[in-house]
């Protein structure tokens, strides 16, 4: 088989223009031949002749791209591509700092995550409280742990970081307890709008991703209390963009040796050079990545669906990488030279790093099962060191609970229902009487409703359909990875049709549904190379969009932070039944 790649391979001389385009041999000069070359790049910028193919020049036309990158630009128009992420993040951080400390008291979960939190800092393990100790935590007195070790199933990550809030700003107050995720929640919509400057390169897309995540009602909530899923999220958006540098990098290092080996065999590598291609060396990005699942994972269980699919993702984009170089053995070259370095420094490095958060329960006495493997000697596992067979049983016992976890609650609701919001979770509620600040009314209301900018949610639903075609139609990657984000955080819940689940959960995967909603915004913006009408039209819609999402969003952020309104107020913007 010949050489497949995405040039040409024909003679120098074959697909000579016609001879209306052509000038005669007798006048023809060097200047006309490299007009008409030229002109027939133009045409077709996809063609080249093959000692052109594998100059690095041309293989990062093929496998990045043409487009100008941020350093081409001149300081002035530079310091946008700063700017406008910071300025997303920005907003976002005020809107989920401002009154952090609304309500002044534990609510939904937190008081499980906050108080074991708190258990860190002191013993660096989670201990046990008496009962009613939410009333003295809220009080500004948590010196009440108890001796005896908690049985906790979710790992350390996301209570480390509460506990660090707590470290600087004092266990004794809301704000303290609140302020990791807050900070964490901006720094994710600063990572998105980073990301989706790296997947679109477009400033105002960039913009739109950031303002939108930040709006966000879901997005808000899960930012303003003390839950492991933002901390969830940020990781695993963080282990995305990591990947999205690598994809970058090998691809840049890929064309850098094939073209080494090109230059030294008169512009085209020897056919041992393309039966599998280089090896790339040691991804660094990659390894990036693998650090932050690992962190992910030590959060909550469910970063090892992302794990999974990212890992799958990434060796993708690198088989096709060859392919498009013109690697012949691609598929196998791939599998060996990329897949598995993809394996070894992603899931090992996650593994260590994730092991590596249990140094508190390693380092404790008393944590819950810290010495079960002393109690149950195993002639089977007895080789294993006691603390890591304990360890291994904690897990085991935490799997089986969460496998068994069916019990009714009043929120919970099928993953059939996120992404319409089918059914919200009430973080807290409370009918203040009239007279309370703020109250002026017979009956008022203060609650914390984790229900999504409708306007965003139901139309991110809708872009995913045009996501799947534009993936499979147009073979998009940038639409192939946005989907690969939803499809691992969302798919692997219909495995568990039995298990009580909640809406919030989503969260994980809500920056992905925001970069696939942008992703459509810029179908409706239009390309650079569209006329100016089409642009303007565009560019409108897209700014009506956006300014729509912050206006619903200002109506609804009452009852994402506690606000006092009257009864109302509240019951308008209850759109559904099952929100209530």
């Amino acid at each position: 088989m010949g050489l497949v790649t995405q040039t040409s391979t024909r003679p120098a001389g074959a697909g000579k223009p016609s001879p209306a385009a052509s000038p005669s041999a007798a006048g023809a000069t060097g200047a006309t031949a490299v007009a008409v070359e030229a002109g027939r790049k133009a045409a077709r910028p996809w063609i080249s002749r093959p000692d052109e193919a594998f100059t690095v020049e041309a293989l990062r036309a093929r496998l990045i791209g043409t487009g100008t990158s941020w350093r081409e630009y001149p300081p002035s128009l530079r310091l946008w591509f700063v700017l406008v992420p910071v300025l997303t993040a920005v907003i976002g951080g005020l809107l989920r700092f401002i009154h952090l400390e609304v309500p002044h008291k534990l609510v939904f979960d937190e008081t499980y995550y906050v108080k074991d939190a708190y258990s860190y800092l002191i013993s660096g393990y989670e201990r046990s409280w008496p009962d009613k100790a939410n009333d003295s935590f809220n009080g500004g007195n948590p010196d009440l742990l108890l001796n005896t070790p908690e049985y906790v199933v979710h790992p350390p990550v996301g209570k480390w970081m509460i506990a660090a809030g707590m470290w600087l700003f004092g266990p004794e107050n809301p704000f303290g307890w609140r302020f990791a995720a807050a900070l964490t929640g901006t720094l994710t919509v600063l990572l998105v709008s980073l990301i989706a400057l790296k997947l679109f390169r477009s400033l105002p897309l960039a913009g739109a991703a950031g303002l939108l995540l930040a709006v966000d009602g879901h997005h808000l909530v899960m930012s303003r209390t003390s839950l492991l899923d933002i901390f969830l999220t940020f990781w695993i958006l963080a282990a995305f963009g990591a990947l999205l540098m690598d994809r970058d990098d090998g691809r840049r290092r890929l064309a850098a040796r094939l073209a080494r080996a090109a230059a030294g065999y008169g512009g085209q590598p020897p056919a041992s050079a393309l039966l599998a291609g280089p090896w790339l060396g040691v991804r660094w990005w990659r390894v990036a990545a693998g650090v932050c699942m690992g962190l992910a994972v030590g959060t909550k269980w469910s970063g090892l669906f992302f794990l999974a699919g990212f890992g799958l993702l990434t060796v993708l984009w690198d088989l096709n990488a060859r392919r498009v170089a013109g690697i012949r053995g691609w598929i196998s070259g791939g599998v060996i030279r990329d897949g598995i370095p993809a394996f070894l420094s992603m899931v090992p490095v996650a593994g260590i790093i994730y092991a590596a958060t249990w140094t508190g329960w390693f380092l404790s006495d008393n944590a819950y099962f810290r010495h079960w493997a002393e109690s149950n000697p195993s002639a089977e596992w007895g080789w294993l060191p006691d603390p890591v067979r304990s360890l291994v049983h904690y897990h085991l016992e935490a799997y089986k609970f969460h496998q068994g976890l069916s019990s009714e609650h009043p929120y919970q609701a099928s993953a059939w229902s996120w992404l319409v919001m089918g059914r919200p979770t009430s973080f807290f509620y409370e009918s203040p009487p009239q007279g309370t600040p703020g109250c002026d009314v017979e009956k008022c209301t203060s609650a914390i409703l984790s229900v999504g900018n409708p306007l965003i949610w139901w139309t991110a639903a809708i872009a995913l359909v045009v996501l799947l075609f534009w993936w499979a139609g147009r073979r998009d990657w940038r639409a192939g990875a946005v989907l690969a984000g939803v499809a691992a955080g969302y798919l692997p819940w219909f495995m568990y049709p039995e298990r009580t689940m909640f809406y919030f959960y989503a969260v994980s995967f809500e920056p992905f549904l925001v970069l696939a909603l942008v992703y459509c915004l810029g179908l409706v913006l239009g390309r650079a190379s569209d006329p100016p009408w089409r642009r303007r039209s565009g560019l409108y819609l897209v700014v009506l969009f956006l300014v729509a999402a912050v206006l619903l969003s200002a109506f609804f952020y009452p009852i994402w932070t506690a606000e006092v309104i009257p009864y109302v107020d509240w019951k308008v913007r209850m759109w559904m039944p099952s929100w209530i």
